[in-house]
């Protein structure tokens, strides 16, 4: 209804000035106008700040949704993270699994070796018929019993030393499959969790579109009530800006009659004075001639300061650096956003929870989730160079670690109230933002 009472407002201020001529108008008139489009114009404001009231009303509910947004986006990071943390995890508790079956394996081996063993023993002393009672009571020559008794303490003493060696053997296997046992239900855990994080993570991501809808369409309907609101005032300041004009022309004309009409009472004594007047002239033309050559020289100066300054570079990220990931450009640097300013990076469409990488060695300083960004990544590289990787849907590293080139620092993602998945990128140095393509390899 505002909105309506201003429009219907500013077509009836337009038709009332939009025809006013300076040729026809006096000064007091055009400026009995100027005086009333003032008025107009601050009755207008008024109602500007009435409808910014309104929405200041509904930013609260807007802020609150965007809350929601920085912690679902900040769940579904966590969750992602954890995801691929359970990932190696799992693969780390399948490759024990399996070494321990192959000991396991090898360990079934040596106890049916030492089990060989030991019936060979067995088997060859009964088929020798040797006994220590049987020497004793044989009645054969002591030497000779000697020597059989000695040869059966021999056996006695390595079948025993086999036996503990089986022994040791039995409760080793034993050990193993109990390991086995231990890292099989790991396994069955950590399966058991992935799918619950998985599971987690849809829903979070469900929960996100919802309320990025919601916020999509607060954001455009703000953003079209302020678009209309400015162009208003834009066309009434134009307005005042005319009248204002018309006005001091008036005022000028006038001022150039009386001029004239003085100029026509003066003329005889202006002739006697003709010839100092055009000396003084003449004096006066001659310092302006100087002035402006002093003038045009520190320009000059000026400018070839100017261009020695602007040769100046520092030196920071090297030219020809890896791209943080690879798809098609979709927004440029320097070029216009759809909601208003220009990009101060690129944006480069990929598949969500594709791997982004770093463009160089450095260390993380920020790692977070941020309005506008989502979950914002920024490296430092040194002498005043610094990378930021924004929209992304999960931040693999954390605030003070260092990364290697290449290394996957985040999974692209369109947090931060993107709709299509892809990575926002800008380097800059000295805190301002320069070309990003100007450093990435071609």
């Amino acid at each position: 209804m505002i909105k309506r009472r201003v429009a219907i407002w500013l077509c009836g201020a337009l038709s009332l000035f939009g025809g006013t001529g300076g040729a026809f108008a006096s000064p007091e008139d055009i400026a009995a106008r100027q005086t009333q489009a003032q008025r107009q114009r601050e009755d207008l404001r008024g109602r500007i700040q009435t409808v910014q009231k309104e929405l200041d009303t509904r930013e609260a509910d807007r802020k609150e949704a965007a809350d929601a947004l920085k912690v679902s986006e900040t769940a579904i990071s966590q969750t992602s993270r954890r995801i691929v943390e359970l990932a190696a995890d799992l693969k780390k508790a399948q490759t024990e699994l399996e070494g321990l079956q192959r000991q396991i394996t090898r360990q079934q081996q040596t106890l049916s070796v030492r089990r060989d063993e030991l019936s060979d023993q067995l088997r060859r002393q009964y088929s020798s018929g040797l006994s220590p009672w049987s020497a004793l009571l044989s009645g054969d020559d002591p030497q000779e019993l000697g020597r059989n008794l000695a040869y059966l303490d021999y056996v006695s003493k390595a079948r025993a030393d086999t036996v503990a060696a089986l022994k040791k053997d039995i409760d080793r296997l034993a050990q193993l499959e109990a390991q086995a046992d231990v890292r099989q239900k790991d396994v069955a855990r950590l399966v058991s969790e992935t799918t619950q994080q998985k599971e987690a993570l849809e829903a979070q991501k469900k929960e996100r579109a919802t309320v990025l809808a919601r916020i999509e369409g607060q954001m455009q309907a703000q953003r079209a009530e302020a678009t209309r609101l400015g162009e208003d005032e834009k066309r009434l300041a134009g307005l005042i800006s005319d009248l204002d004009g018309q006005l001091k022309a008036a005022q000028q004309a006038a001022a150039e009659a009386e001029r004239r009409a003085q100029e026509a009472r003066k003329l005889e004594l202006a002739r006697k004075e003709q010839a100092q007047r055009a000396a003084e002239a003449d004096k006066r033309r001659q310092a302006a001639e100087q002035a402006a050559e002093q003038a045009a020289q520190t320009g000059r100066t000026t400018q070839a300061d100017s261009d020695t300054t602007s040769l100046a570079a520092g030196k920071g990220l090297p030219k020809s650096v890896r791209w943080p990931i690879r798809g098609t450009v979709m927004a440029r640097f320097g070029t216009d956003r759809p909601e208003g300013g220009i990009w101060r990076g690129i944006l480069v469409r990929a598949d969500a929870g594709a791997a982004v990488q770093v463009v160089g060695a450095g260390t993380v300083v920020y790692s977070n989730w941020l309005r506008g960004f989502g979950n914002l990544l920024i490296v430092d590289h040194g002498q005043e160079y610094l990378s930021v990787y924004a929209y992304n849907q999960s931040l693999l590293k954390q605030v003070g670690d260092t990364v290697r080139v290449g290394e996957t620092v985040a999974l692209a993602g369109s947090t931060g109230g993107q709709v299509d998945s892809a990575l926002y990128f800008e380097i800059r140095h000295r805190g301002v933002a320069v070309d990003p393509i100007a450093y990435l390899a071609r």
